[in-house]
């Protein structure tokens, strides 16, 4: 029977799941109410109410005495625990229930319904690091991919707080500078902490056992169905003979996580490494289903209510290629006017690893009719191309593409049939690519092509840049900014495809005006594209609460015809916006003016969409 998905606006339904996760009934509820008493303040006093799972709980009913016991009997240890890793260790904990320490209560005990727990906490004095000593430490590394922290710049040493996170992340530190220099089995030989309470004190002595010097063995495949399992061993890149080095581990693993058609994928070391120096690995996966199919919508007041759908195939042929069909119906208002509508379809074909693990092969045509505010467009067009992805945040492309277009605009009814080249550069330097609060995103394409009808040659390239600014507790405030620039290079304007000149306008754009309404005035009230273009937007972002958020924003934008734009050619909107955070980003929801509207202009427009607006 054939597997599929399915999927409503970013939400997979019915999906196939080998375990359901069954919902707890308590049949014997047991209502408490927690008081906590902390002989401190600050990070002490909220580490341990963090750690308790009593108070974490105390809105819902354990499940009979004997669960609320349990909570209390763990809370005992999470509690100490937490003590610890502040750098508390001669705490006292005592956790009462109905007035009786919990530890002495039998499971089985009659409590009130509800009853009184009373948690009491005495740090203690705070310990000081007296000794830290790693022995067996590796030796400095002259190369830059392999260089680790040392313990010391995480507050491993003597005088500073004796945190237990302090020594695990010491260890952590000492494993992972062995493991960059080719020692996969590193361990922890010893961990000797001895806390000395007269002195309030901690010495701490760690021997590392580095282990043989290893090279990456074989790979191989275990879960595999219809998945070659041949094409996934070179998929993870890992060459056997190369000598081990963990972040050629985690980039296997980025590239299998990239395939897109695992449910779970893990790469497994063996026990030991081999008498010839080898370390194998086992490649354990589980496959998604075969199909996908899903659903959207977007609506603005402005370009109406847009409905779209997708069909994907996952492993057409057993090496995770990809066949994504999509279709779209758009500028859908009220009344219906079915010939006002915008048409689209489309079939994108994706070969992942076609020359190194990092690059695919993309195929992609499509068919569509669209009406802008400025022209009218039917085309079809397919390109194929590579998309090489250099690093996490690189990643190119290239390669060739025709179009033939009939376009209705104010040069009348005029045909076009072009083929071309293109190639682009997408640097993401973001630190979330849905809802960014730091860093920067750049993107870079050129377009060089020959129109066949009119026998020209033209190029048109764009350059786009965003930054962020968090500010704030978690980053509560942003601000975000957008600038980008495009020229066109060719012959008149009469004889350039519409879809090659730039328009500005639209919820991309400037807000506030119509999709592709900003263009060039030709003397008589009618738009047609330009050569060059230059929009940027600027936008206050806050959140009010985890949930909630707030906007503020201005974008501005500009097009020309055989000139760069001069500021009075400059149309501006603004206006404010709503986010919904969720676990798939946040849902947006913007209402914004033009500033300076021209006759036809709207006087507002509200937008509806999920992700920021950039």
């Amino acid at each position: 029977m054939p597997v599929a998905a399915f999927d409503l606006f970013g939400l997979k339904l019915f999906e196939d799941q080998s375990e359901q996760d069954a919902e707890a009934v308590i049949a014997d509820p047991q209502p408490y109410s927690v008081v906590v008493t902390i002989n401190a303040t600050g990070d002490v006093e909220s580490a341990v109410r963090n750690a308790s799972a009593l108070v974490a709980d105390q809105d819902e009913p354990a499940s009979g005495a004997a669960g609320l016991l349990a909570k209390a009997r763990g809370d005992y240890r999470r509690i100490v625990a937490a003590l610890y890793n502040e750098g508390y260790y001669g705490g006292v904990a005592s956790i009462r229930v109905g007035g009786v320490e919990a530890s002495q209560l039998a499971p089985d005990v009659n409590l009130p319904d509800p009853v009184d727990v009373a948690i009491v906490v005495d740090p203690g004095p705070q310990f000081r690091f007296n000794s830290v000593n790693i022995v067996n430490q590796a030796l400095p590394t002259t190369d830059p991919y392999d260089q680790v922290d040392l313990p010391s710049s995480q507050g491993f040493g003597a005088g500073e707080i004796a945190k237990s996170s302090v020594i695990l992340k010491a260890e952590q530190l000492a494993l992972e500078a062995w493991r960059q220099q080719g020692y996969p089995k590193a361990e922890i030989a010893t961990r000797d902490v001895v806390a000395d309470h007269a002195t309030t004190s901690v010495d701490v002595t760690l021997t590392v056992n580095p282990g043989p010097k290893a090279a990456f063995g074989e790979v191989t495949v275990t879960g595999a169905e219809t998945l070659d399992p041949g094409f996934l061993a070179r998929q993870t890149g890992l060459t056997p003979g190369e000598e081990y080095d963990p972040d050629e581990l985690a980039l296997a693993q980025k590239r299998l996580d990239r395939l897109e058609v695992f449910r779970a994928a893990r790469l497994e070391a063996a026990q030991a490494v081999g008498a010839d120096g080898l370390l194998p690995y086992n490649l354990i996966v589980q496959e998604l289903p075969g199909r996908r199919f899903g659903v959207g919508a977007t609506y603005s007041t402005i370009d109406g209510l847009g409905l779209e759908a997708f069909h994907l195939w996952r492993n057409l042929f057993g090496q995770a290629e990809r066949l994504r069909l999509d279709a779209r119906v758009a500028s859908i208002g009220f009344p219906i006017d079915t010939a006002q509508f915008d048409y689209f379809f489309g079939g994108t074909f994706t070969k992942p690893g076609i020359f190194t693990p990092d690059t695919d092969l993309v195929a992609a045509v499509s068919a569509e009719r669209t009406i802008y505010p400025t022209f009218t467009e039917t085309s079809a067009s397919g390109r194929v191309g590579l998309t090489h992805i250099l690093s996490d945040q690189i990643t190119l492309e290239g390669g060739a593409q025709f179009e033939i277009n009939r376009f209705d605009d104010v040069f009348g009814t005029r045909d076009f049939k072009t083929i071309g080249l293109y190639g682009g550069a997408t640097l993401d330097f973001r630190d979330d690519s849905v809802d960014p609060t730091g860093g920067w995103f750049g993107q870079v394409n050129l377009e060089p092509f020959y129109e066949l009808n009119y026998g020209n040659a033209a190029a048109k390239l764009t350059a786009e840049g965003r930054t962020y600014f968090g500010f704030g507790e978690d980053d509560r405030f942003v601000l975000a900014g957008r600038l980008k620039a495009g020229l066109v290079l060719g012959p008149s304007l009469a004889e350039i495809p519409p879809d090659k000149l730039f328009f500005a306008g639209g919820g991309g754009s400037v807000r506030g005006y119509a999709f592709k309404s900003i263009g060039v005035n030709n003397g008589a009230g009618l738009v047609t594209g330009g050569r060059y273009l230059l929009e940027g937007s600027i936008e206050a972002r806050a959140k009010v609460t985890d949930d909630i958020g707030v906007v503020g924003f201005l974008d501005g934008g500009y097009v020309a015809a055989d000139v760069f734009p001069a500021l009075t050619d400059l149309r501006l909107g603004a206006g404010v916006g709503v986010r919904y955070y969720t676990g798939l980003g946040p849902l947006r929801l913007d209402f914004a003016v033009p500033l300076n509207k021209r006759a036809g202009d709207p006087d507002y427009a509200i937008y509806v969409g999920i992700g920021q607006a950039f």
